[in-house]
């Protein structure tokens, strides 16, 4: 088994790995945010867009404005999509950070383990010892004991 002073160093060293691991989740989770509510208001606008539009449609528009509005919701569309995209793959980045964040935490706690059961054992040892140095200074008490009969 590892010294136990090794094994603190491991804990260490793995808690600074688990801590820069969760630094990073949440960085991605904070561009999955910001990418979503990016989503949600490009959706947002083209429908107030679509609406706005279907009113000037009910009140007569021209040919050259309802191209310029179709031209307009495509663009929207592919910005839609694109962001889509952004989404999806922060979403992904986000899975793997906190697969990796796991995987830390697991390694850390498996040294946290080790050098548990490590100073049970010294313990255990330094009883032992104790409890050997006991029984024979009470043997030597009893040997070296003036008998008085």
């Amino acid at each position: 088994m590892a010294s136990p002073s090794a094994l603190h160093t491991l804990i260490d060293l793995a808690s600074k790995e688990s801590d820069e691991s969760a630094k990073r989740l949440g960085l991605t989770l904070r561009i999955s945010e910001d990418a979503e509510q990016k989503l949600n208001l490009l959706l947002q606008y083209r429908d107030d867009y679509a609406l706005r539009c279907q009113s000037n449609l009910a009140a007569g528009i021209s040919t050259t404005h309802f191209n310029n509005f179709q031209e307009f919701m495509h663009k929207l569309d592919q910005a839609i999509a694109g962001q889509q995209k952004v989404v999806s793959d922060a979403k992904d980045r986000t899975l793997q950070a906190r697969a990796a964040w796991l995987a830390c935490e697991q390694k850390k706690m498996s040294f946290v383990t080790l050098a548990a059961r490590a100073d049970k054992e010294t313990a255990r040892l330094e009883l032992w010892r104790d409890q050997k140095q006991n029984d024979e200074y009470a043997a030597r008490r009893t040997l070296n004991k003036p008998n008085l009969s």
